[in-house]
């Protein structure tokens, strides 16, 4: 197994499909991710990659799709469950993502969920993921966004002294002692810029994430809400979560 340097969430030994997903009302969010993904990613693949994939939860958006699937992660407790749900069907990969094991180009198309807030250094990794696309190859990479309405709300009333505005990385490490990120979507941008992809198209997803209204609704009601928004709500960088589907020069 790979050793990384700069983990900041080491999920290996850790039951990540249980734990957060099947044991927690997260319904909604899946369907919502689910819905971005399906929109996104081309209908026709060659070599993809599903970056930080985990166990494998949103395999099936891209399985009919790609001539080779292979999920690439740190934790091989998620990739061994990976194996175990789809056979054949997927390949793995166990590794660091800032030094993936694939080569310059070898990429077709790839895609990173529900990953950015673990990565001190964003820009390195955006710097890897661009590295192993191929030319004219696509990513859609989806970015937890640091300016919320929540959060400026919180901003404003001076419950917090983390500022939205501020294009700086923030780091919430009242949520993981280990490092939480959330990024400003026009620091992400220029990360994406420098890096040499251009922006194709982008969605605000999850923009219903909240107790008060999952109570109120049920996930499939607030589903339906949710695929309305998810294009026009981009325009202001609405949601926690910023999906980018990005195309390298």
């Amino acid at each position: 197994m790979v050793k990384a340097k700069n983990v900041v969430s080491d999920y290996n030994g850790y039951d990540y499909k249980k734990i957060f997903w099947e044991d927690v009302d997260r319904e909604y969010e899946d369907l919502a991710d689910r819905m971005a993904i399906r929109r996104l990613l081309p209908t026709k693949m060659g070599r993809f990659v599903d970056v930080a994939g985990g166990y494998g939860r949103l395999a099936k958006e891209y399985l009919g799709r790609a001539k080779e699937a292979i999920i690439f992660d740190y934790s091989e407790t998620e990739l061994k469950q990976a194996r175990e749900e789809f056979g054949k069907k997927i390949k793995t990969r166990q590794g660091d993502i800032y030094d993936m094991p694939f080569k310059d180009g070898e990429v077709d198309v790839l895609m990173m969920i529900r990953a950015t807030h673990h990565f001190k250094d964003l820009d390195k990794v955006v710097n890897e993921l661009s590295r192993v696309l191929k030319p004219g190859g696509v990513a859609v990479i989806e970015v937890a966004n640091k300016k919320t309405l929540p959060r400026m709300v919180k901003y404003w009333t001076k419950k917090t002294d983390k500022n939205p505005f501020s294009l700086e990385p923030v780091n919430f490490t009242e949520i993981c002692p280990n490092g939480f990120f959330n990024y400003h979507p026009k620091y992400v941008e220029d990360l994406f810029k420098k890096s040499g992809f251009e922006i194709e198209e982008k969605l605000s997803v999850s923009n219903f994430r909240s107790p008060k209204l999952k109570k109120m609704f049920s996930a499939k009601t607030l589903a339906a809400f949710e695929k309305k928004v998810q294009k026009p709500l981009a325009k202001i960088n609405f949601a926690p979560s910023i999906y980018y589907k990005l195309v390298k020069k």
